[in-house]
């Protein structure tokens, strides 16, 4: 492969913040995506204070479930 990547270890990789690329987050919004930034004041703080969907399954049924 690339024997000059394989041997750096990722961990020793930085990066200047000029060399960052922001990452855009989308979310679903009445059955279409938009992008969070496009978010008026409010829905942002909407956005941030959600709670998110955490699925478990039970051992002996194999069954997931919502935790709360």
């Amino acid at each position: 492969m690339y024997p000059e990547i394989m041997n750096q270890n990722p961990l020793e990789i930085k990066l200047a913040d000029d060399e960052r690329q922001p990452c855009e987050v989308w979310t679903r919004v009445m059955g279409y995506h938009r992008p969070t930034s496009s978010f008026n004041i409010g829905k942002q703080s909407e956005h941030s204070e959600r709670k998110y969907f955490v699925e478990t399954g039970t051992p002996d049924t194999g069954v997931s479930r919502p935790v709360h």
